[in-house]
């Protein structure tokens, strides 16, 4: 059962907004909600079901990296999508479209404008603030899914060292109380109308995701040996890099961004 203070911003989503048709299924402790929304989609749940956690023990983001989850401190969540486009042409701007929809949650809730960088992080200045993670399970078939994970921190905690330096939050941010519940409601609610737009077509994502990511212009990276400054993003969601032998693509890979180093 839902808490309270997840249940009634929920109740009054859909009081407005009918049509976002949700369904919340909320655990105490999970290792990931990524593997249980995963385990769920295998299953047949339909677009938008939403697994909550208070808690991960074995929070993960990209490319194997540990998304550290205190009870209480931060929104854990996946969001499965049943994309009706091919699915390789929507996971590769869907995890764009994601941090757009949180920035939207984010401001719609408590008016703060965050950044974001690419691919999968929501920043205040040089400090995550939100990662996003995109999984695709059976691509190209009647059953295919992508499964969306959102980690936010909305409080401070007892952060590993590593994590404290280069991390924020919510009420950091802020210097008051944040309500999880309305933070959560705007973020699906948002999730919601960005997918369906992203499947109308990528125009609207990626002039919003544009707009609201200033290292994608002008950013020194270094990735695979090599190094460049960033010239933005192409229509499929690539960055774009800069190098002393002409533009290149960046699809995937670890990059590493050197003015967002820990102090």
């Amino acid at each position: 059962m839902l808490p309270d203070d997840l249940a009634a911003p929920l109740g009054a989503l859909r009081g407005r907004r009918p049509e976002v048709n949700l369904a919340v299924r909320w655990h105490a402790s999970v290792p990931s909600t990524m593997d249980v929304a995963s385990t769920l989609a295998a299953g047949g749940a339909a677009h938008g079901v939403v697994v909550v956690a208070d808690q991960q023990t074995a929070g993960r983001g990209r490319r194997g990296h540990v998304w550290v989850s205190p009870p209480g401190a931060g929104l854990y969540l996946s969001f499965i999508a049943r994309p009706a486009i091919a699915a390789s042409t929507f996971l590769s701007l869907v995890t764009l479209a994601a941090g757009v929809a949180v920035r939207d949650g984010i401001l719609a809730a408590q008016g703060l404008a965050v950044d974001l960088k690419w691919p999968n992080d929501v920043m205040v200045g040089r400090r995550k603030l939100a990662g996003i993670l995109a999984e695709g399970l059976a691509l190209g078939t009647a059953g295919q899914a992508v499964v969306i994970g959102v980690g936010l921190n909305l409080r401070g905690s007892s952060y590993p060292p590593d994590v404290a330096a280069r991390a924020t939050s919510l009420e950091g941010e802020l210097g008051r109380t944040v309500d999880r519940g309305q933070v959560m409601a705007e973020v699906l609610a948002a999730l919601w109308d960005r997918l369906a737009a992203l499947e109308s077509g990528p125009g609207d994502i990626l002039q919003a995701w544009r707009a609201a990511s200033p290292s994608a212009i002008g950013s020194r990276v270094e990735w695979d040996a090599k190094s460049g400054t960033t010239a933005g993003i192409d229509d499929s969601g690539a960055l774009l890099i800069r190098t002393s032998s002409g533009v290149e693509r960046v699809i995937a890979g670890e990059l590493q961004w050197p003015a967002f180093a820990r102090p």
